[in-house]
């Protein structure tokens, strides 16, 4: 392992949120740490080089569960297959890169690794679609990790706004007005409906949201 420098940081919006990075930490160190902190509620992010772990505060947590719950009902909706892996890490030793998305779908490769039980990102698919909340700044370059990944779609809600990012044959990402799954869903109307959290509670929100998109699919 080699010679780490910690490095705090705090949330800049949201107090609740605390950042912590390691500096010059190598891959095999990185696997062990990331074994290790296996279900803690724990973030983390490898860059190759630095290692930052982040606490989930409550409404980063909810944020991204309620538009998890979103992804399913449009799957439904939409009639297509869906599974589902959370906030599994997803790390490649090529490229020397992990993270863990807040959500992330398997959906037009869902029949790839549909009998998995366990999946190796250096042969298997990245998910197709991962969610990112971003209540508060990471240290280290996350869309640059997806796109090392080859995640094909990217989520981002900042608490205020949904946009939806979409990987280019080059490698960045660029911003869509809608989704490559969900055809003509404007995803960035979803915000509306994740603002709306602390008004009704979320099965009644679920309902609202899928009367809607049976309205526009």
């Amino acid at each position: 392992m080699s010679t780490a420098t910690p490095t705090t940081t705090a949330g800049f919006d949201h107090p609740e949120e605390q950042r912590f990075v390691l500096r010059a930490v190598d891959w095999p160190a990185y696997q062990q740490i990331s074994a290790a902190l296996t279900g803690r509620h724990v973030r983390l992010t490898y860059d190759g080089h630095n290692l930052e772990f982040m606490t989930i505060s409550p409404l980063h947590a909810n944020c991204s569960r309620l538009i998890g719950r979103f992804v399913v009902v449009l799957t439904e909706e939409t009639n297509l297959p869906l599974r589902s892996f959370g906030d599994m890490t997803c790390d490649r030793e090529d490229v020397r890169k992990g993270l863990e998305a807040d959500e992330c779908f398997y959906i037009a490769n869902e029949p790839l690794i549909r009998e998995k039980e366990q999946l190796d990102l250096s042969v298997d698919p990245p998910p197709d679609l991962a969610v990112e909340v971003e209540i508060t700044q990471s240290a280290n370059d996350r869309m640059d990790i997806y796109a090392l990944l080859g995640v094909p779609e990217v989520w981002r809600f900042d608490g205020q706004h949904l946009t939806v990012s979409q990987r280019q044959e080059e490698g960045t990402y660029a911003l869509a007005s809608h989704s490559k799954y969900f055809g003509p869903i404007p995803i960035a109307e979803l915000a509306a409906f994740v603002q709306r959290r602390t008004e009704v509670d979320e099965n009644s929100l679920i309902r609202e949201f899928r009367e809607w998109v049976r309205s526009i699919a």
